[in-house]
């Protein structure tokens, strides 16, 4: 009975982290729009990295911009100079681009920032792009994402 009923709490505190985390990326891609729509695409990626700083801060999300993240090699913290461009809630990161197209490497690039930080999600948003829900794609780290994955937990 006890080990049943310890199941059903991580379970429901796995479903309130993700209700969690959806509420927080459903916030950003929010004011991401917001700022794509006064800005439009073509400018550089500071330039949407201020705003969207601004915009969440202005939504009373806790922003960190280019928040450093160190490599660890052998216990030991080491600053091998990658920077998040957001992070927000201390939850999710937001990499921001203005490229012609998204590539592999940049995909690449934000899940490894994911494990190396530890965060769950992730948004890789390009602001080079007519309508930005085309240039947004939510990473996910080791962590339920899809209805199915869900299903296989109850």
């Amino acid at each position: 009975m006890f080990y049943r009923r310890d199941r059903q709490e991580r379970r429901g505190s796995k479903r309130c982290q993700r209700r969690r985390l959806d509420h927080i990326t459903e916030s950003i891609i929010g004011a991401a729009i917001a700022v794509h729509r006064v800005l439009g695409p073509g400018l550089l990626e500071s330039a949407y990295e201020a705003c969207l700083a601004f915009e969440l801060t202005e939504r009373g999300l806790k922003i960190e911009q280019q928040k450093p993240l160190p490599v660890i090699c052998r216990e030991v913290e080491l600053d091998c100079a990658y920077r998040l461009d957001l992070l927000v809630e201390e939850s999710v990161i937001v990499e921001i681009k203005s490229v012609e197209r998204l590539a592999p490497i940049h995909l690449a690039q934000l899940l490894s920032y994911l494990k190396l930080s530890g965060c769950k999600v992730g948004l890789l948003m390009n602001f080079n792009v007519k309508i930005l829900k085309d240039g947004i794609r939510r990473v996910v780290n080791n962590f339920p994402d899809s209805p199915r994955s869900l299903r296989s937990q109850r």
